[in-house]
């Protein structure tokens, strides 16, 4: 019995840390009902999911410009991530610290539906430096078309909200 337990305890574990497939894919930015993005054209959110670890890609363009910015999470430990990418830094002229990383934690929540992120971010600012705190949330909506994500930061008052759908592979190819 005492077996049976630890077995079912370590398998509901793992479907506890487990994300939904849904997330898996590009997911292409809705400008119109987004936050705007001041200084970027266009962006892209990559999402990769391998076991606990879910590398969130950030594909960003303006005119030629374009930059791509990674975060690879752990929703079983935490983790520091080095230059935490945070798509506000071009347009707040806000750097993440070069020798230094943030302190992120991930979680899945509300049944798998919602990436839960919370990450203490060293960064350089025109007064020295500083550590921001940020809370993040990628929400599936919409019969796992669409992507919320909504960010909060500890420096400023209102959320940013991003709204991305999802990206067929022959889109992708465009």
């Amino acid at each position: 019995m005492k077996r049976f337990f630890l077995l079912s305890l370590g398998w509901l574990t793992g479907v506890a840390l487990m994300a939904n497939p849904a997330f898996v894919g590009r997911w292409r930015l809705d400008p119109a009902q987004s936050s705007a993005l001041d200084g970027w054209t266009t962006l892209d959110l990559v999402v990769d999911v391998r076991g606990p670890l879910v590398e969130l890609r950030h594909d960003m363009a303006w005119r030629t410009t374009k930059v791509t910015g990674t975060n690879t999470v752990d929703t079983t430990q935490p983790v520091a991530i080095p230059n935490f990418f945070r798509i506000d830094q071009r347009h707040m002229a806000v750097y993440a610290q070069p020798a230094k990383s943030a302190a992120t934690t991930a979680s899945w929540i509300d049944g798998h539906r919602t990436l839960r992120i919370e990450a203490l971010v060293p960064l350089e600012v025109s007064q020295g430096d500083a550590t921001q705190r940020i809370y993040s949330e990628y929400r599936l909506l919409e019969g796992d078309q669409a992507l919320l994500l909504i960010e909060l930061h500890a420096a400023r008052p209102r959320p940013l909200v991003y709204r991305f759908t999802k990206v067929t592979a022959e889109e992708a190819k465009k």
